[in-house]
């Protein structure tokens, strides 16, 4: 029988989508969206998705896979410490380290889906478990570094409400609004990607034990089964 561990890909999967939904609700029911507040949220959103992603790659992911985890904790981990620093809580940092991280991640991400089928695709085996989410995710960040990188960090627009007063829209206001609706699409699709059933296509693959059969894609890959029976 094959090997089975106890911590796979939907468990990552549903860990990260927990605590985007935690940033997502920060930022939405905060009524101050400051770079103070922002980067508060980025930090904690950042530190634990790093911690997930160590735990995902020593825990769950098999040799050859482990390189999407390292670099996207990597990332997550030196720009989650900068935002953790109080004095460095300015407008263009927000702007700065949710760019890089978001183009930086985002980009890892997809390019770890996208290699993880072609492998499957070259080896005639079914597409990859997790590597749909992947690609998706991992677009997703780039288009947070974008949507990011087209609002002006000083960009500034009073308006008025009857009877309610003058207020003042502001970039970072943008900004981080905008952070917070990535987290919440985040949060959707990898909780829906972690609470459904695997594919009976991608078990009976592994179940064969295939050894070439990649089933991470950016996510977390399960050991590879061994052939019972072999000569």
């Amino acid at each position: 029988m094959p090997a089975t561990r106890t911590f796979q890909l939907h468990h990552v999967q549903l860990a990260r989508a927990a605590f985007a939904a935690v940033a997502a609700l920060m930022v939405t029911f905060s009524a101050d969206h400051s770079a103070a507040v922002g980067l508060a949220v980025f930090s904690g959103f950042a530190l634990v998705s790093g911690l997930i992603f160590v735990l995902g790659g020593w825990l769950a992911a098999r040799p050859g896979w482990r390189w999407p985890y390292v670099l996207m904790a990597v990332v997550a981990g030196l720009t989650g410490m900068a935002a953790s620093i109080p004095m460095w809580r300015t407008t263009p940092l927000f702007f700065v380290l949710v760019i890089v991280w978001g183009a930086l991640a985002g980009f890892i991400e997809l390019i770890a889906g996208i290699r993880a089928r072609r492998i499957a695709r070259a080896e005639n085996l079914p597409a990859p478990e997790g590597a749909r989410d992947a690609i998706l995710i991992g677009s997703l960040g780039l288009a947070l570094a974008v949507a990011l990188a087209c609002v002006p960090s000083t960009y500034a627009l009073k308006y008025s409400i009857a009877q309610a007063g003058s207020f003042t829209l502001t970039g970072i206001t943008l900004a981080v609004g905008i952070f917070g609706a990535y987290a919440a699409i985040v949060a959707v699709f990898l909780g829906i990607a972690g609470l459904s059933p695997r594919s009976s296509r991608v078990a009976e693959a592994a179940g064969h034990g295939s050894a070439s059969a990649p089933t991470i894609a950016g996510a977390v890959a399960t050991a590879p089964a061994e052939n019972e029976g072999s000569a």
